[in-house]
């Protein structure tokens, strides 16, 4: 927590409260916005090819909330025995344990009751129903990597399904995806809280909780931590995918985009802090039934997800009540989430086509983005999709969004100019941004992330599930997928100066760097001060929010 906390001061509420500046003072997406700079638009796009892998394998995860909160709909879960055709000789249920303890003990066959305990005690010496559920049913998972194997056609359904839900949400832009917003953001509220209330009256669950706030300062040292929470950060805000700058695009342009920074940035952690409570009560309730420490039943990734917790909530009364509850939730917080990637992607193609056609059929553009995520997500339906999930996930918006907030900063702060920046911050807000944020806009964040970007290339590891080993060639590809956001930067800027006036390439270069004189506010009223002699010039010379989709803001 303390490196979470370190971040999100430093890292995460300056940057959140960056983007937000950035995009609504230009009522641009995440490529219009670049206008501050025109060489380095290679940063809004890829800021897009990072929004379009996480929308395309955050989805495939929605899918599967889709299908365990169908698998839901029964009188007993169907991870909660071992009699099914896809379990092994290894698995032993907790629940099976328990009616076989109950059978031998009225028989009198107490030492074979205990040999049954302990199997279930013992961790290494079993799986768990809900485990064998995960990889021999849901996934049918392969041994490799490269084998891929058959679709799994309920996966492949219901990954259907979650695209078709995104789409009608978003069928009018921001209209239609805030309004659903209100629900999506707040009754999960609603589902942690009542998951909170029954697991901290389960027993055991103290220790789940002491396990969760206990501190191990000896990880304070390690890089890997740092960079995780940074990550973390990066991830559960938003930052550098370009779903922030898209979001404030729409807002009025003297809307108090600090203040919402703070509230939201501190709201969001918060809520992560809560939920954990709500996870770690389970696992305690779930450690003690078991007998065993919480950290062999905690989980990572999908794991804990679609493994242990669903493993703790077969020990509930009622557990397919909790069970659909759960995932329902889940299926939110992620559809929250992926309205906000798939109008980042919708957005940035309207804003930098800007026809009129396209601008009056923005509900195609959306459909046509829905169709490809669709279409891309297939492989992760396979028997090796998880596989690769897990490899996009490590790789395809990891160390890449630090190093393009990093860029960001540096390009606002020193090449558009510091000065200038905060002079655009005091006209939208009426006042100028204070200190703290100056100088973490400066210096701090940017240090900060570089450090943390630094440690994580010295102490990479290979990635791995479970006992399986990624190959040397799989790796390779997640480097090039996490390289493929990063190298636009780069290219474009070449670009740029190429096509750019000037008889050296030091006056290219400079060019290149100097603000288009489209830059500014997108209304002409709001366009006062050094702006204003672009609201006596062309009318081509003026744009308005996402050319004037939405002349008011949103």
């Amino acid at each position: 927590m303390l490196p979470y906390f370190i971040m999100l001061v430093f890292c995460g509420i300056p940057l959140f409260f960056l983007e937000l500046s950035f995009g609504q003072f230009a009522s641009q997406g995440c490529l219009g916005v670049w206008k501050i700079s025109p060489m380095f638009k290679g940063v809004g796009y890829g800021m897009m090819v990072v929004s379009t892998y996480i929308g395309i394998y955050y989805n495939v995860v929605i899918c599967i909330a889709f299908y365990y909160f169908f698998m839901s709909m029964t009188d007993v879960l169907p991870w909660t025995y071992c009699n099914n055709p896809w379990n092994t000789p290894a698995c032993v249920g907790v629940m099976d344990a328990a009616n076989r303890t109950f059978a031998n003990a009225t028989s009198g066959l107490a030492a074979v009751a205990v040999e049954g305990v302990a199997a279930v005690v013992n961790r290494t010496k079993r799986t768990s129903p809900s485990e064998e559920y995960w990889k021999h049913y849901v996934l049918n998972i392969s041994d490799d990597i490269g084998n891929f194997g058959e679709v799994r056609l309920p996966i492949l359904g219901c990954l259907a399904l979650s695209w078709v839900v995104v789409f009608l949400c978003l069928i009018k832009g921001v209209k239609s995806s805030g309004k659903v917003v209100y629900f999506t953001a707040t009754f999960p509220y609603l589902v942690l809280t009542i998951l909170f209330i029954r697991g901290v009256t389960l027993d055991g669950a103290i220790n789940g909780i002491k396990y969760y706030l206990t501190p191990q300062w000896e990880k304070v040292l390690d890089a890997k931590v740092w960079g995780d929470a940074a990550s973390q950060i990066f991830y559960s805000l938003g930052c550098a995918w370009g779903g922030l700058i898209t979001m404030a695009s729409y807002n009025k342009f003297h809307n108090n985009c600090f203040r919402d920074s703070i509230i939201i940035s501190i709201t969001n952690c918060a809520t992560s802090v809560y939920a954990g409570f709500v996870i770690f009560s389970i696992l305690g309730f779930m450690a003690h039934t078991l007998n065993v420490p919480v950290s062999e039943v905690a989980d990572h990734g999908p794991g804990l997800a679609f493994v242990a917790y669903p493993e703790a909530l077969t020990l509930l009364p009622v557990s397919p009540l909790w069970s659909m509850l759960f995932f329902f939730m889940l299926i939110l917080l992620g559809l929250g989430t992926q309205f906000c990637l798939l109008e980042t992607l919708t957005t940035a193609i309207v804003d930098e086509i800007g026809t009129d056609w396209i601008i009056k059929n923005k509900p195609i553009v959306t459909l046509g983005v829905a169709i490809i995520g669709f279409c891309l997500g297939v492989p992760l339906t396979t028997q090796a999709g998880i596989y690769w999930l897990l490899l996009m996930d490590n790789f395809a918006a990891s160390f890449s969004l630090v190093l393009i907030s990093c860029i960001m900063c540096i390009c606002v702060m020193y090449i558009y100019g510091h000065r200038n920046y905060f002079k655009d911050v005091e006209m939208m807000l009426g006042f100028p941004p204070p200190l703290f944020f100056r100088i973490c806009w400066r210096f701090i964040s940017p240090l900060i992330i570089s450090f943390i970007l630094i440690f994580t290339v010295i102490q990479y590891k290979p990635i791995t599930y479970n006992d399986y080993v990624y190959p040397g060639w799989s790796l390779g590809i997640g480097f090039c997928m996490a390289m493929s956001s990063v190298i636009c930067i780069p290219i474009y800027a070449l670009y740029r100066i190429s096509r750019s006036p000037g008889a050296t390439f030091r006056e290219r270069l400079r060019n290149a760097c100097k603000a288009d004189p489209k830059w500014g506010p997108a209304l002409r009223e709001h366009r006062v001060g050094r702006y204003a002699p672009m609201v006596s010039g062309a009318e081509d010379g003026l744009e308005g929010p996402h050319k004037a989709q939405f002349p008011q803001g949103v």
